[in-house]
């Protein structure tokens, strides 16, 4: 080997070692970031937030108990994830985010309703926060914050009527993906501290308008993205869909009526005909009024275009 030869290898191997230096450095900083992030999270899940109980009206007035069943089934989602009995839903596999199953919330053994008084259940919905003052987990409370408290307490008046079942109590485990996602809003696993406790949202009167529909879409940004622009859901494995772009954009619904979302929402059957997968909840969109179905589209509507998958 000539010494030109020598000299080209020994700068080769030397390259090749700095390279592998940097990428030890590179990943050794990624997983010090990493562990820092995953202590915020743990750190985060153990604050007591000092959020006041307030008195719940209870009723049993068929108006309102009727209203109460509509959001129960419609806006709440709450036969979707809890199950069709409210005794706990099915066990949701996430890949490395983790495993979440909703629990049973009736008044039967081991049920929410059994060990929440009306109050703490009021807190738990609109703020996020159990009885002991910590922050539920995964249950999307800051999509009900902007609920006005007599609809919040008409859902308690209804649940307090549904009979009770002996369920399951749920389960909620996170992998270190999960707990980092959350901390990088990725993912909302940790709700309370992604609400405004002393500042809720306050929603316009119900109506048809763009207004109103936009918290409504709050529903959707968990599976669509905070843009509403859909794709793969962060660290989800394939065997959970990618969610579809729900703006005006060509790779989305760019070429949509009213009624061809509508149907989409009732029947889960798409504009070309195909059938949605099971993952989108269409049980409980079926449900929703015609003024939240007009509201809902006229938000979307107002959307600027988005490529699929900007999440």
């Amino acid at each position: 080997m000539t010494e030109q030869a020598k000299s080209t290898t020994r700068s080769w191997k030397l390259v090749g070692m700095r390279s592998a230096l940097v990428l030890a450095v590179v990943a050794a900083g990624a997983a010090t970031y990493a562990g820092v992030r995953i202590a915020e999270f743990e750190t985060s899940m153990k604050r007591v937030y000092d959020v006041p109980l307030r008195p719940v009206q209870r009723s049993t007035d068929p108006a309102v108990l009727a209203r109460g069943e509509h959001l129960a089934r419609s806006l709440g989602g709450c036969f979707t994830c809890h199950g069709q009995n409210l005794g706990g839903g099915r066990v949701e596999k996430m890949g490395p985010l983790g495993q979440i199953q909703a629990p049973n919330i009736t008044s039967g053994k081991q049920g929410m309703l059994a060990a929440y008084g009306d109050a703490e259940l009021a807190r738990l919905l609109k703020h996020g926060v159990r009885r002991d003052g910590t922050s539920v987990r995964f249950m999307p409370s800051q999509d009900y914050s902007w609920w006005p408290d007599s609809d919040i307490d008409a859902l308690i008046s209804y649940l307090r009527t549904v009979p009770p079942v002996d369920g399951t109590p749920g389960v909620v485990e996170l992998g270190l993906l999960g707990k980092l996602f959350d901390r990088l809003g990725m993912v909302a696993f940790d709700v309370a501290r992604r609400i405004d406790h002393e500042n809720l949202p306050q929603a316009p009167p119900p109506s048809e308008s763009a207004q109103y529909g936009a918290y409504i879409a709050r529903l959707c940004q968990g599976c669509h993205g905070e843009k509403l622009s859909g794709g793969r859901i962060p660290g989800t494995p394939s065997e959970i869909p990618e969610p579809s772009n729900l703006t005006p954009h060509e790779t989305g619904l760019k070429d949509w009526t009213f009624a061809d979302f509508d149907k989409l929402m009732r029947t889960g059957i798409r504009k070309d005909g195909s059938k949605l997968h099971p993952f989108m909840p269409t049980d409980n969109t079926k449900h929703f009024s015609d003024t939240e179905m007009k509201a809902l589209w006229a938000f979307l509507r107002s959307l600027p275009p988005i490529p699929r998958g900007n999440r």
